[in-house]
């Protein structure tokens, strides 16, 4: 800096008049950077600020309600965010904590935790199934007497293909319908109020169907599977409000497996 801020001696070290101003221009920059750092620590070791999550829509039934709140009741430090995406994006970049996403990952920059596999399951409304007749088979829904819900998928732009699983045996069908939708939710409301026959992850459907208000239809074809996935950023340093999360999420994943 070429000017001296120390008067030394053998015995003993000073601040000129120079270094004296420094220190005190200098000094409560540095005081807050130490109540920084000391800040982002708390964050790192207490459940506590903003969580943004990036959700796959699918999971808004299954996440939401009773367990949520008790979760944030145990958290009163911690926000959080959610915002429905249909594809992954880049995290760091738009700031998201973490990402639960349905499907396999594509990249490999991230931390990717496998929550669990859910069944894919096709289902229709009691009144769907009064008006139209049960479908026996998979291959009954290409018949003209039966109506099919398809969904987008946001990647191909073309609606998911209908497959069914049994073992080592798998069956393609074309199902007949006129409805296609992009959104998870409106598929389901959709398929409540009996607009036809949908394909949907058993995740956050299976109470609509413990309740009677949808049937599943080919239980005897069940090994149709999907994961979930959890994905963040660092497998080093996680915050505790990321890792508290993560564990409610295992727990509710656990609950459903």
């Amino acid at each position: 800096m070429k000017i001296r801020l120390f008067n030394r001696t053998t015995r003993s070290v000073s601040l000129t008049d120079e270094g004296r101003r420094f220190y005190e221009q200098v000094m409560p920059h540095l005081a807050g950077l130490e109540e920084a750092a000391v800040a982002a620590a708390g964050g790192a070791s207490a459940v506590r600020g903003k969580l943004r999550v990036n959700l796959d829509p699918v999971c808004y039934r299954a996440i939401l309600g009773q367990r949520l709140d008790h979760f944030m009741d145990a958290h009163p430090e911690l926000e959080i965010e959610f915002i429905a995406r249909d594809h992954l994006g880049d995290l760091v970049l738009e700031g998201f904590d973490l990402a639960l996403r349905f499907g396999e990952p594509r990249t490999s920059s991230l931390v990717a935790r496998k929550l669990l596999d859910t069944a894919v399951v096709t289902v229709a409304a009691p009144s769907y199934i009064a008006r139209r007749g049960r479908p026996a088979k998979p291959e009954d829904l290409e018949g003209p007497g039966h109506r099919c819900l398809e969904f987008r998928n946001s990647e191909t732009g073309k609606p998911f293909p209908w497959e069914f699983h049994r073992k080592r045996k798998k069956t393609v069908i074309a199902p007949r319908g006129r409805l296609t939708v992009n959104d998870p939710g409106a598929l389901l409301n959709a398929c409540l109020a009996g607009s036809g026959v949908a394909q949907m992850l058993l995740f956050g459907a299976e109470q609509l169907i413990a309740e009677g208000r949808l049937i599943s239809l080919f239980p005897d074809w069940p090994d149709e599977r999907y994961p979930l996935y959890a994905c963040y950023p660092s497998r080093h340093h996680v915050p505790a409000k990321t890792r508290a999360f993560l564990e409610f999420v295992v727990e509710l994943a656990n609950a459903h497996s």
